[in-house]
């Protein structure tokens, strides 16, 4: 196993004109999300491992709530489990005000928290966290990686130990196989900027 995982940029908006034959990137029934969901499933099994899954939204026009559901939510119920088929990590890229509310929505309904980067290029957890999973998560976006021996400082006290917990738990941080450093999912994916 690799120590960082290699990202890969995954444009839905390309897929969805693949995966459906549409001429449009819009996202509005169950089928053409499960579509989509089961062509980024394709494109990780043959990914490296662990893997850092930039999932591109910028051309998606329109995604109702079934799509969040299907790209969204099942994406990141799937490889949350134990039981996941793979090593993988998830950032939402090109997340702009048409995409948030039916994000927002799926996500606060399965429990679920997603890190999604702006048109401006910040970076945020959408869905349902926790005030200290959301300031744990602050802390290593700001810092962008945090080294094993800077854990204690860092995240000293129950809250913030139980924060960075969820966080790991949750796939939302990255943490390296063997220094155990902390790495912020956005540090990860400027490769593919």
């Amino acid at each position: 196993m690799r120590s960082s995982p290699d990202p890969i940029r995954i444009d839905v908006g390309a897929l969805v004109q693949r995966s459906v034959a549409s001429l449009y990137a819009h996202l509005v029934t169950r089928p053409t999300g499960r579509a989509v969901r089961l062509a980024i499933e394709t494109q990780l099994a043959e990914a490296g491992e662990p893997t850092i899954s930039l999932i591109d939204l910028t051309e998606v026009t329109i995604l109702d709530f079934s799509c969040a559901d299907e790209v969204v939510a099942k994406l990141l119920q799937r490889f949350l489990g134990a039981d996941r088929p793979r090593n993988a990590f998830f950032v939402f890229r090109g997340v702009q005000a048409r995409h948030r509310d039916p994000m927002q929505t799926v996500l606060e309904r399965q429990s679920l928290v997603a890190v999604a980067q702006r048109d401006d290029g910040s970076f945020e957890l959408l869905g349902q966290a926790s005030a200290a999973e959301r300031e744990a998560w602050a802390r290593i976006e700001q810092a962008g990686r945090i080294g094993a021996e800077q854990r204690a400082t860092h995240f000293a006290g129950g809250d913030a130990q139980a924060g960075l917990e969820a966080l790991l738990d949750r796939r939302l941080v990255f943490e390296t196989p063997g220094t155990r450093d902390l790495v912020a999912l956005s540090r990860l994916i400027q490769a593919t900027a």
